[in-house]
């Protein structure tokens, strides 16, 4: 850990949960793909890597490094440089720029081997996750064969966090795991303004299709 550049520690209480969730996630051959939707300075990132991920697996980055309006204390300042700094301490990395038409996403592609020796491939798209969620709806015909492991951790938005859930579902393979973060916070915001509505809704709409594996700090989920 010494190589990394942390200002935050707002992760400390996951690992012991997603040390469980570990066994759940399919072995596919090929590689399997993960996506997380805000990654901040990228501790959550890092641990996935160092602790998750294998040989051939690959992982797609979501953020605007903007901060939402609980980002009121400077914590966002240098944040994407320090996401960029600590995936470099994690993997040896080469860089691939490209733009994507007809949404224009930039992606940085950043790939090599970690300090265990595995190859896996970080994908960095610096944009809003709508639009991202979007361009992969609209890109992929079986949209439901993509990602093994999703984690959503964006906009604190009750609307925002809906929104995420609802247009990653169809992205996430049957038998893949959903995380929600920050499902126990925001006291004494206004409801709306928690991800906790958006994240009832969610199960509640889609209840037909989840396995609820944990509802703690964090709510987990499986698709069926």
């Amino acid at each position: 850990m010494t190589d990394y550049k942390f200002t935050q520690d707002w992760f400390h209480w996951a690992p012991p949960v997603w040390e469980q969730l570990k066994p759940l996630l399919p072995s596919e051959p090929g590689g399997r793909a993960f996506l997380e939707i805000g990654s901040f300075e990228g501790r959550s990132t890092v641990w996935t890597i160092e602790n998750m991920m294998e040989s051939g697996d690959w992982i797609d980055c979501i953020d605007t490094w903007d901060g939402g309006e609980e980002h009121s204390n400077g914590e966002m300042d240098g944040a994407e440089g320090r996401f960029d700094h600590n995936i470099e301490a994690a993997i040896t990395l080469s860089f691939i720029k490209e733009y994507y038409e007809p949404t224009e996403l930039s992606r940085v592609t950043r790939h090599g081997l970690t300090r265990e020796g595995k190859r896996v491939n970080v994908y960095k798209y610096k944009c809003r996750s709508s639009r991202y969620l979007a361009s992969k709806l609209s890109h992929y015909f079986d949209c439901e064969n993509l990602f093994d492991f999703i984690y959503i951790d964006g906009s604190h938005i009750a609307r925002d966090v809906l929104t995420d859930g609802c247009m990653a579902w169809p992205l996430l393979k049957k038998g893949g795991i959903m995380v929600f973060d920050d499902y126990m916070w925001g006291e004494p915001r206004d409801i709306l303004h928690r991800p906790k509505p958006a994240i009832d809704a969610f199960v509640n709409i889609f209840a037909e299709e989840v396995d609820m594996v944990h509802m703690g700090y964090q709510l987990i989920v499986r698709k069926k």
